[in-house]
């Protein structure tokens, strides 16, 4: 097992990464409190990713269709495809993610969290972290308020309990 990356106030685990399967993918465990998101959609310019509901429940937005993982639950995220993810719920949210191949690394999770750590989160630094490792991030982060509020309001009442 690897360190845990802590980027905002989520925990990036690497279980395996690209350096020790030749560039054959990346697999990371993520564990997202109450009201943490990705809220900046994106597309993944040269890996696809399978993500796997652990614990409690994540909302993910692929191509702007909302769709809830639950534990034992499974999605696929084809490289080119729009996302973002949430959690809008009251428990932490656990998933495990397989990207293929592996581009990543730990090293983009590292960079990202440097942003994080400063006075205030820097979207302008995040945004050229995300374009160098492949990572498109779709439009600028200060309108993406109003994507998580129109994508929330289609999840039912009682699973929007708590959004960030």
């Amino acid at each position: 097992m690897h360190e845990t990356i802590r980027v905002g106030g989520m925990n990036i685990t690497f279980l395996m990464t690209r350096h020790e399967t030749a560039d054959a993918l990346d697999l990371l465990e993520v564990t997202i409190p109450p009201g943490d998101s990705v809220v900046v959609p994106h597309t993944h310019l040269n890996y696809d990713e399978w993500v796997l509901g652990l614990n409690g429940t994540t909302t993910w937005t692929l191509n702007g269709e909302i769709q809830l993982l639950h534990p034992g639950e499974s999605l696929f995220i084809p490289r080119g495809t729009p996302h973002f993810f949430a959690n809008v719920h009251e428990e932490v949210g656990r998933v495990v993610c397989l990207q293929t191949p592996g581009v990543m690394g730990p090293e983009y999770y590292r960079e990202i969290a440097r942003h994080y750590q400063c006075e205030h989160v820097d979207p302008a630094g995040i945004r050229d972290v995300m374009c160098r490792y492949g990572v498109d991030p779709l439009m600028r982060p200060e309108s993406t308020e109003r994507i998580v509020d129109e994508a929330t309001e289609q999840i039912p009442l009682q699973d929007k309990t708590i959004l960030h």
